[in-house]
């Protein structure tokens, strides 16, 4: 349940994250959201005073800063500039995947052949309608966003493992404070630079990437992904880019595709079969603070 309201705080990011950047630079809405969001995880970690992460798990915030923070945003950003939001979520239905092949190599978790074979038919369907819609070949945005998977897959898996040690909301508060002086110098000097020309709905779409894709959704995903698993979890994802087409339809007026439809029905029927079966740990996890 924790991942899911992690999946739907985030299923709203592309498709907002679209009309962002209609008025402000990739760069501004990409690394401006985490600039933002920093000043709210600073006052959380001054308000609990949770006890500070020790060096070696400050060097292991290092992949979900660069992961979460500047690598998915900043790709999915300027993809954005050259593809639909339709077609951004879409290809970000390549998430649990990669996601689960991350826990394999770091969590030492095992997923089911049915588990795989759920992914796999999730995997073919999105890769189905890229081919289709791309006219039988992939384009620049595409390689972009299939890069700006595998940096959130990065990101994600890393921080479910700290998220067992240190809590699932004090990884990304953690993270966004570490990252914060570099987010900051990058979205004044690029603010400075190209302006700020966003009207009252882009500014509004900025805030939300900002407070709940940057910040509050993370609260619940890493939670999740630490206690359900990464792979078992992760899997939830399946459902964002279905839940980000039927957004970008009143937000963006993006028409729904019959290729389009039938996406969404088969990975939402992997999400429904493969959330059910069985991840082995092959070593025993750290336990997950309450």
């Amino acid at each position: 349940m924790l991942a899911g309201l992690g999946v739907l705080a985030f299923s709203f990011s592309i498709p907002l994250t679209k009309i962002a950047v209609r008025g402000l630079d990739p760069m501004v809405a990409a690394v401006g959201r985490a600039a933002v969001a920093s000043i709210f995880a600073g006052a959380a970690l001054l308000i609990v005073k949770p006890p500070r992460p020790t060096r070696a798990q400050v060097w292991r915030l290092v992949p979900v800063v660069g992961g979460v923070i500047f690598g998915f945003p900043i790709l999915i950003a300027y993809a954005l500039r050259h593809t639909a939001s339709l077609h951004g979520s879409v290809v970000n239905g390549l998430l649990p995947l990669a996601t689960a092949g991350l826990a394999v190599l770091r969590a030492g978790e095992r997923p089911s052949m049915t588990y795989w074979t759920c992914s796999a038919v999730g995997f073919a369907a999105v890769a189905g309608y890229v081919v289709h819609e791309g006219g039988g070949t992939f384009h620049s945005a595409d390689v972009l966003l299939i890069l700006a998977v595998l940096a959130a897959a990065v990101g994600y898996a890393e921080g479910a493992l700290l998220a067992r040690e240190l809590g699932g909301w004090q990884v990304i508060c953690w993270a966004l404070v570490l990252g914060a002086p570099l987010t900051w110098i990058v979205t004044i000097a690029t603010a400075a630079h190209t302006g700020l020309h966003a009207t009252l709905p882009e500014w509004a779409a900025f805030g939300y990437t900002a407070l709940f894709s940057m910040f509050l959704g993370f609260f619940a995903w890493y939670a999740g992904l630490a206690r359900a698993g990464i792979a078992k979890a992760g899997q939830m994802q399946l459902a964002q880019p279905a839940l980000s087409m039927v957004w970008g339809w009143p937000l963006l007026g993006e028409h729904l595709s019959e290729a389009a439809l039938i996406t969404i029905v088969v990975v939402l029927g992997s999400v429904a079969i493969g959330r059910t079966t069985v991840v082995r740990i092959a070593r025993p996890a750290a336990q997950v603070p309450h």
